[in-house]
């Protein structure tokens, strides 16, 4: 049978190679890879069954559980197209997310029934809403809703598509902290192998030619137990899961739906995981905290590589951890729903930036007159070509801002702002979006987030541009106090102007409760900049 790089036939491939190994462990859930295709299967016949067909787009708005894993693969299998919800947005948000993609079918928690209750009769697409009460059975079904397991009973064990393919699509909905949210064209092939590396991460091998080398591959390398820590209703931890199954191991969950540190590392110790990945500072800060605070508790030894992307890993804390850890292996690395995963690199040995990219063909610096960029010195937007999405869906305008064709070549602008360093490589400055100008001069907030997170007393930070009639944007920090800690400002901003030019020191520093973050550690600037205009009129304008 010839397989194609649709991610169902990627994965059966794999599923046919090690049937009993251990595919998926959530709470009291665990799955081989065998019990998972068949589940994934019966799923969607069920689905063919009821009337649901190739293109269709499928909304999933679930807890981490077998179940997310069982109904994007069902939708992979029928070639429907899976949309990933997050199940914490209010009626609003998803009511305005489920309208503009146009969903057939949604698989939701019974929990969310009450927040879905007045939004669902509003999406006039809608046919198939699922019900799934997997994690308190004891809730009741939902009115006019298919219930999951009678659905799935309903299924047969075989499927025949021979229409499925590589071009089949699939949805990664942005988590809209900048923006209203909005569904991301992703292709299967390039999303294998734009964004899950082709079947080669973790072997640092060139990416398979053909489906079935995926076999061989997971025949050869070593088996692994892998924990992604970010819920899976975000892009990085079901990609991050994915590369994992494709390589045939073992992917590890938290059952519950709020981040805890001691939880975390009971699980690595438990599970016997050998590699984590964490999203930035938020996630990474109250590990590190964990394990000084009890280094005895947990037997870590079998984890051997700790994975970072989505947000800045201060190079403080990474040196924390390793005293910690001292056997890991730190990987750094970025990208994004538009770009996939352009790859790791180190910090720049001088001068600003916070990741070197070596120059490659896939990679460029863009103008804002959309010119490659070559000169050493030049500034631009970091662009990637090759296996991309497509654009928006529903979204002509944005889509034409963000992809654009150059001497007929699609590239993709990643929104960070980037530089050509002497050699030709590239450095990361940080993101446009967050970009403070002051005076006339740019300042990238991770770089003065970095810095104010050497004090012990900040528990987390963001730092956002207050409007200034002077210079135009005044830096400002937003910063939350860790427990026991006494917060002495005038410390803060002096050990500021030993690590910072004197223009990206924050001219005002407004405590919060807590800084507010989506499940995944992606930051609120929206919020943040929000509280900080409160705190200024509250204070009659922020202090000098």
């Amino acid at each position: 049978m010839t397989r194609s790089f649709n991610l169902a036939d990627l994965f059966e491939v794999v599923a046919q190679a090690v049937p009993e190994r251990m595919a998926f462990v959530c709470g009291p859930q665990s799955l081989r890879y065998c019990d998972l295709d068949l589940r994934a299967t019966r799923l969607a016949s069920a689905l063919h069954a009821k009337g649901l067909r190739r293109g269709d787009h499928v909304g999933i708005a679930l807890f981490n559980s077998a179940q997310y894993l069982e109904a994007f693969l069902a939708c992979c299998k029928l070639g429907a197209v899976p949309a990933n919800i997050n199940y914490r947005y209010v009626a609003g948000e998803l009511g305005y997310l489920l309208r503009s993609l146009d969903l057939k079918a949604l698989f939701f928690e019974a929990s969310l029934g009450q927040a879905l209750a007045p939004v669902l009769p509003t999406v006039a697409s809608l046919r198939w809403p699922v019900c799934v009460r997997a994690a308190d059975p004891s809730v009741a079904p939902v009115p006019g809703a298919l219930d999951y397991e009678a659905l799935l009973a309903g299924g047969s064990d075989t499927l025949t598509d021979p229409q499925r393919s590589g071009e089949d699509r699939y949805l990664l909905c942005t988590g809209g902290t900048t923006g209203m949210p909005k569904g991301v064209i992703w292709t299967h092939r390039a999303l294998f192998l734009g964004a899950l590396g082709g079947g080669g991460i973790y072997q640092q091998l060139p990416p398979i030619a053909q489906a079935q080398e995926l076999a061989e591959r997971v025949a050869l390398a070593p088996h692994l137990t892998f924990l992604a820590i970010a819920p899976m209703m975000h892009g990085a931890a079901l990609w991050s899961s994915l590369i994992s199954l494709f390589a045939g191991h073992t992917v590890v969950v938290s059952e519950q739906t709020h981040f805890d540190a001691a939880h975390i590392w009971s699980l690595v110790q438990s599970a016997g995981v050998n590699v984590m990945t964490v999203v930035g500072d938020s996630m990474a800060l109250p590990l590190v905290q964990a394990l000084e605070a009890e280094p005895a508790r947990w037997d870590l030894s079998r984890l051997m590589i700790f994975g970072n992307g989505g947000a800045l890993l201060s190079s403080h804390l990474q040196t924390r951890l390793l005293a910690a850890l001292p056997q890991l292996r730190l990987s750094n690395g970025m990208g994004s729903s538009e770009t996939g995963v352009v790859g790791g690199g180190e910090r720049p040995a001088q001068g600003d930036g916070f990741m070197v990219l070596q120059a490659r063909p896939d990679l460029a610096v863009l103008s804002d007159d959309l010119r490659i960029l070559r000169a050493p010195g030049e500034r631009g937007v970091l662009a990637r070509t090759g296996p991309t999405p497509i654009g928006y869906y529903g979204d002509a305008q944005k889509t034409a801002e963000v992809f654009v064709t150059i001497d007929g070549v699609l590239w993709v602008r990643s929104g960070d702002q980037a530089r050509i360093d002497a050699n030709g490589d590239i450095v990361v400055l940080g993101r446009d979006s967050q970009c403070i100008t002051t005076g006339g001069e740019k300042v990238f907030t991770e770089e003065v987030e970095e810095v104010l997170r050497r004090d012990p007393a900040v528990a987390d930070v963001l730092v956002v541009g207050l409007p200034d009639a002077r210079w135009g944007q005044q830096v400002t920090a937003v910063l939350s106090v860790a427990n026991g800690a006494a917060l002495d400002t005038a410390a803060l901003l002096t050990m500021c102007r030993q690590h910072l030019a004197g223009y990206k020191i924050p001219k005002a520093v407004f405590v919060a409760p807590s800084i507010r973050r989506s499940d995944a550690g992606k930051a609120d600037y929206r919020w943040a900049l929000e509280f900080a205009k409160a705190q200024a009129a509250a204070t009659a304008g922020p202090s000098p």
